[in-house]
């Protein structure tokens, strides 16, 4: 979605929080008093690397399990305002997806991270921290205001920040934090996954029902749109080879309706003018459809019109007739009575 797009929303804050939102802010609430009263489900529930492999249900479950109290505080603080805001342009299905792979593709990437990791250090607080949180999925949503309202001034700390900015700056700080708490190895990977494999999946594989397409090929979304305009001559290369070799171009059939393709980021492809193409058609045939449908009825409608006029008529001929015959008869009546007065006086 663009940037002009943006404008034609309707205020956030004249709707409420929804339902999928709350239910899901239940759970994390839910989560956190499980593991106050059961400290040991931490050990089930939470990413542990070293037990992943017979527990590998954690991959999931370490997503909506929050440790600490300002961590579970600020995880339903943020699933309301944001999913208040992404919800009504997704809708339910589309953001519980999105909720669900950005969750589980952040746990496995940080799983492989961790084992990597204890391999070259042979540390073992990479493989038995605990690590879990709704951090990644909350990093993903800013990652979705950024692509939806880029434009967006929104007030942090006294500044005035466009929304397309706030991920990075989240990255910065986490980051930057890093160098200064000893248990920042608990979340930076989920935040900094979180953002890019949301990115990933809006970038190239979400279905955009108003285009036909799959993704977001736009400039104002690229990669490098996450840094300064300084670096994007360096950074558009960079991620042009690294696209080429992990993901490969997507230059497929229609019928297998994969992602949009293109060696640098932002470029369309001639398929993605076909399907563009092809969803127009589509929607002004059923315009056509329709157009026809409202015709045909209101046609129909003046037929029966037509018929109740008809009808009238004939009745008000027919009350025209009787009303005349009526008439003559009283006439005759009248002349009948006159004749036989005249015949009546001349008899006397």
């Amino acid at each position: 979605m663009s940037a002009s797009s943006a404008s034609t929303l309707p205020p956030v804050g004249k709707s409420g929080f929804t339902k999928l939102c709350k239910g899901l802010a239940v759970v994390l609430f839910l989560g956190h008093i499980v593991i106050r009263l059961f400290p040991s489900a931490v050990t089930y529930l939470a990413l542990i690397p070293s037990r992943t492999i017979p527990f590998a249900w954690n991959l999931v479950t370490s997503g909506y399990i929050e440790q600490t109290i300002p961590g579970v505080i600020v995880s339903i603080v943020g699933l309301l305002v944001l999913g208040k805001v992404l919800e009504p342009l997704w809708g339910a299905k589309e953001l519980l997806k999105f909720i669900f792979l950005v969750n589980l593709s952040t746990s496995a990437c940080v799983f492989v991270t961790a084992i990597i990791l204890y391999y070259i250090t042979q540390q073992e607080i990479y493989l038995y921290t605990p690590l879990s949180g709704f951090y990644g999925v909350l990093s993903g949503f800013l990652v979705g205001i950024k692509q939806i309202l880029p434009d967006q001034e929104i007030t942090l700390f006294l500044l005035n920040i466009k929304a397309k900015w706030i991920p990075s700056l989240v990255a910065f700080i986490s980051v930057s934090l890093s160098f200064f708490m000893k248990d920042s190895v608990s979340y930076i990977p989920i935040i900094l996954f979180g953002i890019y494999l949301s990115w990933i999946y809006l970038r190239y594989f979400q279905k955009r029902l108003e285009a036909g397409l799959k993704g977001d090929p736009s400039d104002e979304f690229s990669f490098s749109s996450f840094f300064p305009e300084f670096l994007r001559p360096v950074l558009d290369p960079i991620a042009s080879v690294f696209h080429t070799l992990v993901c490969g171009r997507s230059e497929r059939s229609e019928a297998n309706d994969q992602t949009l393709d293109g060696l640098l980021p932002g470029s369309y492809s001639i398929e993605a003018n076909r399907r563009r193409e092809r969803g127009q058609r589509a929607l002004e045939q059923r315009l056509a459809e329709k157009l026809a449908a409202v015709r045909s009825s209101e046609a129909t409608l003046h037929h029966h019109q037509q018929d109740e006029d008809d009808a009238s008529d004939k009745l008000e001929q027919r009350c025209a007739v009787l009303s005349g015959d009526s008439s003559k008869f009283a006439e005759r009546i009248v002349d009948s009575f006159s004749c036989h007065r005249h015949e009546l006086k001349i008899a006397m």
